[in-house]
C-alpha cells in the first residue's frame, strides 16, 4: 500500500476546502461558464468524430483557447500540467512529458489536427516532443484516457492527447470579417520569458487563409528560495561548469537559485488555407513549422563523480518539426457516406550533442525521421445508428548519423551511431469500424474494431558491436477493439461502462537502440524477439449533477498489462558485457516479462457557489505493479496522488482565478525496480517529497478588443521537484501580457 505524507499547512487547507467532498476535480470548456454547468454543451471532436460529452463512455477532458490563453502557460507541456488530470515530467526547461495513468512517452499518442505526432524512434523514458506544437496555435485540446488503439493504433495504451490547431475561417465562419486576428505579448520574471505571438486570419466566401508566427525566448529558470514545508533544500545550483582557455572548470554560482544552462528560445510558423467550392466539399492546406535553439539537459550538466560535473556539455540540438498536410472533406461521396481524408508528410529532426568533462570530443548524433500518411475516415447511418470505417497508412523513415569533433583541434571523427546507420523504416496498415447507437432514450453504447498490419526494418553498415546480424526485421498483426454502453439514469445522474484493449507495437527505439547508460558501464543492445505490448482496460463513470450548479465526476479504472516490455540483463551473442567505445560494459536489452496490474480513481467536482463564482477541484490517484520470474516490483511512470483545486470568478470584463496545484509525496520503494525511468538519481534520498503551490491569475477586458492577462505562480516561493524530474520547478513567478484582437 502506498502511504502519501501531505504537509500540515496543505492538510488543514484540503481539510476546509473538502468538507464533506472527498475528492474533486474541473476541466475548462469554454462553453462551461461561472454561472452555470451544462455538461451537454460540451462537444468532444478527437474521436474522429464529434460527440456530446453526455454520450461519451469514454473518460476525456478538455481544454479551450480561452482557458489556455487565461493561464499563460509558458508551453503545451505547461497547459497540461494546469489542467490537473495530467502529470508532468521535466529534464529540462525547455521540454515536458505527459503522464496519462501511469504510461509516459511512447505509451501514450500524441496527435495534431488528427495526424500521428508518434514515430519509429518515440522512446519509453522521457519525451519532450510535445513543446513542438505552438500553444498560441491551439484551438482546443482533448485528452483521452484509457486505452484508444481502436481509434488511432499503436502507441494509444494510457490515452491520447489531441491537440487542434486554429483553422482558417471563410467569411460565414468569422462574422463576415474579411480580415481578423491577434497579437499577443507575455512578460515572466521566473525566467525573463518573452514571447510574442501574431495570427491573421483573411476570409471570402469560399476562400480563406490563416497565418500564425510566434516567438518565446526564455532565460535561465529560478527555482523557489523557500524551505518546502519541513524538507530540507534540495536542488540549488551551487556549481557550474565553465570552460576557459579549452580547460573545463567547476566553477561557483553568485545565485545558487538560478539553474544555469537551462535556457532555450523557440520558433513556431504556421499556415491555412481553405477553399470551399460549394457546401459538401471542403479542401484545406496546413503546414506547420517549429525549432528551437540548442536545449540543454539540464538534469546531466548537474551529474557528478568525485566532486567532478561527468558532463562539460550536454544539449538536445534545434528540435525541427515540419507539418505539411492536404484535408479533403465531402459529403455523400459514395454509399451515402461522409469522407474526411488527410494526406500528410512529416520531417523530423534531432539531436543530442555532449562532451564529457575534461574531454575534447563534442559527440554528435542526429536522427532525421520523414513520416508519409494516409488516413481516412467514412461516416455513414445503418438505421438510426451512426457507422464509420475507414483505413490508416504510414510509412516512417529513418536516417542516423554520428561524428565527434576534437574542440582544440577542430579534427573531425567517426562516432557510433545511436540507431542503426543504415535504412531504418516501418510500415503500417490498419482499417477500422465504429458503431454507435441508441437502445432507449436513455442508453447508448458504441462498439468498435481495428485491425491491421506493421513492419519494422533496420539495416547495420558499421557493426561496432560485432552483431551476428546485419538486418533486424519483424512483422506483427495488429488488432484491438473496445466496447462502451451509457446510462443516464435520470436527469442528474450518468454512469458509463467501457472496456477496451490496446497495443503497442515495438519500434526501431525498441527493438534496434544501441545506447550506452550514463554510467557508461551499461550498454542497452538490440533483441530482435520483442512482441507488442498490450493492454485491456476497464472503465467505470460515475457522475452526479445538480441541475446547472453542481458536477460531481468519478472514473474509476482497472488496467491488465500483458507482455510489458522491461529493460533487464541480456546475453549478446552468448556474452554478459560486450566491448563498447574502449570501455567493457554490462549489456542490457528490451525484453518481453511478465504482466502487470494498473488501476486508480479520477474524480472531478465543481459547483457554483453564487452567480459568477465557481469552486472546482480535481484528485487523481494512480498504483500499479509488474510481476515476472524475479518476483512483484513497482511500475515505473506512476506519479504520486496529485491535484488542483481553486475558485474562479468570470463576468464580462474580469476573470479571477485563485488555485492551488498539489502532489503528494513517493517513497523510493514505490519506484521501479531500477529506479532508471522513474529518474531516482534527481530524487531526495527519501523520494519525492509533497508539495503544494498557491497561484492566482487574472484576466480584464476593460477596452474593447483588448485583454490584459497578469498573474503570480508560486506565490511562496517554494522549492520543490516534480516527480521523476531532473529540474526544479519555477519559483515566484509574476507575469503580464497582453492580447489585442484585429
Amino acid at each position: 500500500m502506498i502511504i502519501f505524507r501531505i504537509h500540515e499547512k496543505m492538510k488543514k487547507l484540503l481539510a476546509i476546502i473538502a468538507c464533506g467532498l472527498s475528492v474533486f476535480g474541473f476541466s475548462q470548456a469554454e462553453k462551461d461558464t461561472t454561472k452555470s454547468i451544462k455538461l451537454d454543451a460540451i462537444v468532444v471532436s478527437s474521436q474522429r468524430f464529434a460527440k456530446s460529452k453526455r454520450t461519451i463512455t469514454q473518460q476525456v477532458e478538455s481544454i479551450s483557447k480561452k482557458e489556455i490563453e487565461f493561464q499563460n502557460s509558458q508551453n503545451t507541456a505547461d497547459v497540461f500540467a494546469n489542467l490537473g488530470t495530467l502529470s508532468i515530467q521535466k529534464s529540462q526547461q525547455g521540454g515536458g512529458s505527459p503522464v496519462i495513468r501511469g504510461f509516459e512517452s511512447s505509451r501514450i499518442l500524441l496527435l495534431v489536427d488528427g495526424i500521428r505526432m508518434n514515430n519509429l524512434i518515440y522512446r519509453a523514458g522521457h519525451l519532450q516532443n510535445s513543446i513542438t506544437v505552438d500553444k498560441n496555435m491551439l484551438e482546443n485540446i482533448d485528452v483521452l484516457f484509457g486505452p484508444s488503439s481502436t481509434i488511432y493504433g499503436s502507441d494509444a495504451l494510457g490515452g491520447a492527447i489531441y491537440l487542434h490547431t486554429k483553422n482558417a475561417k471563410l467569411l460565414s465562419e468569422n462574422g463576415n470579417k474579411a480580415f481578423s486576428g491577434n497579437v499577443l505579448a507575455n512578460y515572466s520574471s521566473v525566467n525573463e520569458g518573452k514571447s510574442g505571438h501574431f495570427d491573421l486570419n483573411y476570409a471570402s466566401s469560399k476562400f480563406a487563409t490563416l497565418t500564425s508566427l510566434s516567438f518565446n525566448d526564455y532565460g535561465d529558470l529560478k527555482m523557489g528560495k523557500q524551505r518546502n514545508g519541513s524538507y530540507d533544500f534540495f536542488g540549488e545550483r551551487a556549481f557550474y561548469t565553465e570552460t576557459i582557455n579549452g580547460v573545463d572548470i567547476k566553477v561557483s554560482n553568485n545565485n545558487k537559485y538560478v539553474q544555469k544552462f537551462s535556457a532555450y528560445k523557440q520558433y513556431d510558423f504556421m499556415q491555412k488555407l481553405v477553399y470551399q467550392p460549394n457546401n459538401s466539399t471542403r479542401h484545406s492546406i496546413n503546414l506547420q513549422y517549429s525549432t528551437t535553439s540548442d536545449i540543454p539537459r539540464y538534469d546531466r550538466l548537474t551529474d557528478s563523480k568525485a566532486e567532478k560535473f561527468t558532463t562539460a556539455t550536454w544539449n538536445y540540438g534545434p528540435q525541427k518539426r515540419l507539418l505539411g498536410a492536404y484535408n479533403l472533406k465531402k459529403e455523400k461521396i459514395f454509399l451515402n457516406s461522409d469522407l474526411n481524408l488527410i494526406l500528410s508528410f512529416q520531417n523530423i529532426e534531432e539531436s543530442r550533442i555532449t562532451r564529457d568533462f575534461g574531454s575534447p570530443d563534442l559527440k554528435s548524433r542526429i536522427e532525421k525521421v520523414s513520416v508519409f500518411a494516409l488516413n481516412t475516415d467514412f461516416k455513414t447511418k445503418i438505421g438510426k445508428a451512426d457507422f464509420i470505417y475507414g483505413f490508416d497508412l504510414a510509412y516512417d523513415n529513418l536516417k542516423s548519423n554520428a561524428f565527434k569533433v576534437n574542440v582544440l583541434t577542430n579534427e573531425v571523427g567517426l562516432f557510433s551511431t545511436r540507431y542503426p546507420d543504415g535504412k531504418n523504416s516501418t510500415f503500417t496498415a490498419e482499417a477500422f469500424v465504429y458503431m454507435n447507437n441508441n437502445i432507449n432514450q436513455r442508453t447508448a453504447y458504441n462498439a468498435s474494431l481495428r485491425a491491421g498490419y506493421k513492419t519494422l526494418k533496420s539495416e547495420i553498415e558499421i557493426n561496432s558491436i560485432k552483431t551476428f546480424f546485419s538486418t533486424i526485421e519483424q512483422k506483427n498483426f495488429t488488432y484491438s477493439a473496445a466496447f462502451g454502453i451509457v446510462h443516464n439514469h435520470s436527469k442528474n445522474t450518468k454512469i458509463s461502462l467501457n472496456i477496451s484493449s490496446g497495443f503497442r507495437v515495438p519500434n526501431v527505439d525498441d527493438l534496434s537502440k544501441v545506447f550506452e547508460s550514463k554510467s557508461k558501464i551499461l550498454l542497452i543492445v538490440p533483441n530482435t524477439d520483442l512482441k507488442p505490448e498490450k493492454t485491456i482496460t476497464a472503465d467505470l463513470g460515475i457522475t452526479f449533477w445538480n441541475g446547472n450548479k453542481i458536477q460531481f465526476e468519478n472514473t474509476f479504472f482497472l488496467t491488465k498489462l500483458y507482455d510489458p516490455i522491461i529493460t533487464d540483463s541480456f546475453l549478446f551473442n552468448g556474452n554478459p558485457t560486450v566491448d563498447f567505445d574502449g570501455v567493457q560494459s554490462k549489456v542490457q536489452a528490451n525484453q518481453n516479462q511478465g504482466k502487470g496490474t494498473i488501476g486508480g480513481i479520477s474524480t472531478t467536482f465543481k459547483a457554483v457557489l453564487v452567480r459568477n463564482l465557481l469552486y472546482y477541484g480535481s484528485f487523481n490517484f494512480t498504483s500499479g505493479r509488474f510481476e515476472n520470474n524475479k518476483g512483484s516490483f513497482p511500475i515505473d511512470h506512476i506519479a504520486p496522488i496529485f491535484g488542483k483545486t481553486g475558485f474562479r470568478y468570470e463576468n464580462k470584463y474580469v476573470n479571477l482565478d485563485l488555485n492551488m496545484n498539489y502532489n503528494g509525496n513517493k517513497n523510493l520503494k514505490e519506484y521501479g525496480p531500477t529506479g532508471s525511468e522513474d529518474n531516482i538519481e534527481y530524487a531526495r534520498t527519501n523520494g519525492t517529497e509533497s508539495w503544494e503551490t498557491y497561484n492566482f491569475k487574472a484576466s480584464i477586458t476593460a477596452i474593447k478588443d483588448v485583454t490584459v492577462f497578469t498573474g503570480i505562480e508560486n506565490i511562496l516561493d517554494t522549492q520543490y521537484r516534480t516527480f521523476s524530474s531532473g529540474i526544479n520547478a519555477g519559483g515566484r513567478n509574476l507575469y503580464l501580457g497582453v492580447k489585442y484582437n484585429l
